[in-house]
């Protein structure tokens, strides 16, 4: 078989990255170890920055974006008893829109199928080949069991943080830098309506949480907790509880309450791999960073790599333009980095690190009082919240 870009992995970067290659007339085909049905349940980020909802309209894809996204024009701060709004749309001129990772998968895997385009979902053994020569390959079993191999021009590394892609490049091209946060998420999906319209973090004595959601009748809901807690350690009555008492500190508002369909407990980590490209694999998303969720940045730096690659392979196949695809690297990290910054700095002002002390606590407490209470402060955790401009 053969294509011109192999896409391994078919969460929102690969997906995203086949149908802007596609209205380009640039062939792909995507390898995915998963089911379909595991990658439309999988649920992840639910925050697209405006320029991402408006890529997804872009792209021919927006419609039930449109009719079914929560869009939101400012965002909620609960501290030391009282609550701040920062106004998005008032500070920037932009808002954001709240559409499910799962949803997002769902509308550009019946797309591509609709449109006839192949996706190997179930794929085992994936790996990759020959990315230093001009004709790299990628190799799986089917779902059938039998042995497929893909030869094609470049390869998009588009299979998160665990994928096969960024540990083909030889380990001594690696560039990576990590750190590892001292707290956990506990998250919850439960079937009740929203308690607001809007996202609320909390920074409560008792530690982070926040409450954002999915859809106008599911709830996401989290609990920062210790990294190595155990989940059975949580029934639902220990988690509305705990939940009720850091979101509620201003007064007789109260989170609504219903059914837990999901829960689980993320750990938390910031990292990059500069090295995202190696001959011709271009690696682009969870593959080449990870952010922790208080940013809301994950899935719209992944959307960001896409938008960079598929416009440089456009330019290559168009008009045999390589500048795209060497400068690739150089273009993707300052966007990534300013990324990483603001979801650091997000993390850390909003949770309480074991190690703080009293001190610590104050200055944690100052700060968002600054940044909540002066114009010139909100503004900028204002822009970066709304996605900086994509130049």
């Amino acid at each position: 078989m053969k294509t011109q870009v192999g896409i391994v992995g078919a969460g929102p970067s690969g997906l995203l990255l086949a149908r802007m290659l596609q209205l380009q007339g640039i062939e792909s085909v995507i390898v995915e170890a998963r089911s379909r049905d595991y990658i439309e349940a999988r649920i992840r980020a639910g925050v697209m920055e405006h320029w991402v909802a408006e890529l997804t309209d872009e792209v021919g894809l927006g419609a039930r974006m449109r009719r079914e996204g929560l869009v939101h024009e400012g965002l909620e701060i609960s501290f030391a008893g009282q609550r701040r709004r920062i106004d998005l749309k008032a500070l920037t001129g932009k808002s954001i829109m709240v559409y499910g990772q799962q949803e997002f998968v769902k509308d550009f895997v019946a797309a591509r199928l609709e449109d006839g385009l192949p996706i190997h979902f179930e794929a085992a053994d994936v790996s990759i080949h020959d990315i230093e020569g001009d004709s790299p390959k990628i190799r799986f079993t089917d779902k059938d069991g039998a042995p497929r191999e893909i030869q094609c021009d470049f390869i998009g590394g588009c299979d998160g943080f665990h994928g096969i892609c960024r540990p083909s490049i030889p380990a001594d091209r690696l560039a990576n830098f990590e750190t590892v946060y001292p707290y956990a998420w506990l998250g919850i999906l439960a079937q009740a309506a929203p308690s607001s319209d809007e996202l609320i973090y909390s920074n409560h004595d008792n530690g982070f949480a926040l409450h954002s959601m999915r859809s106008p009748e599911l709830t996401r809901l989290y609990l920062q907790v210790p990294p190595d807690d155990d989940i059975n350690l949580w029934p639902d009555d220990r988690i509305w509880e705990e939940l009720q008492t850091r979101l509620t500190q201003d007064g007789d508002w109260r989170v609504t309450e219903g059914p837990v369909i999901q829960k689980g407990i993320t750990p938390m980590r910031s990292f990059v791999c500069e090295t995202m490209r190696h001959g011709r694999l271009f690696l682009a998303g969870d593959s080449a960073h990870i952010v922790p969720p208080t940013g809301a940045k994950g899935m719209n730096l992944a959307a960001a790599d896409v938008k960079l690659l598929a416009g440089a392979l456009t330019d290559f196949y168009k008009s045999g333009d390589s500048a795209g695809l060497d400068g690739y690297t150089a273009r993707c990290l300052p966007r990534i980095w300013k990324a990483e910054r603001f979801s650091w700095w997000m993390t850390q002002m909003l949770h309480l690190a074991p190690q703080n002390d009293d001190f610590a606590r104050r200055i944690q407490l100052a700060e968002l009082d600054y940044f909540t209470g002066s114009e010139a402060g909100a503004r900028a955790l204002a822009e970066n919240y709304v996605g900086l401009p994509f130049d």
